[in-house]
């Protein structure tokens, strides 16, 4: 098993199936080793509790949330969070590949 990257909306009444899919093509984002995905509110909280993502709807009806990118193992265990847009490329490689020697 390779690497496998996972977009989750936290804005599951705008952000449904066929919107999601618009966005990953409009990124050219690979569907086999790129998903993008929602679920019911009750799914995306248990997610997000269990990553630590915080989210809110705001009052005009936007959501405000934590942009974390997250590596979890084959395990479904959390190793490492980079918060925000702006984190180190290189660092990032590094623990992938840290991680890939586990396996």
């Amino acid at each position: 098993m390779g690497i496998y990257f996972v977009s989750i909306t936290v804005d599951p009444e705008r952000d449904k199936p066929e919107v999601l899919k618009h966005y990953a093509e409009a990124y050219k984002a690979n569907p086999a080793g790129w998903a993008f995905l929602t679920g019911t509110k009750a799914e995306i909280r248990e997610v997000s509790k269990r990553y630590g993502i915080y989210y809110k709807k705001t009052s005009r009806g936007d959501v405000d949330h934590t942009f974390l990118t997250s590596l979890v193992d084959q395990s479904g265990i959390l190793r490492v969070q980079y918060m925000g847009v702006k984190f180190n490329p290189d660092e990032m490689l590094r623990d992938l590949r840290s991680l890939m020697r586990e396996r």
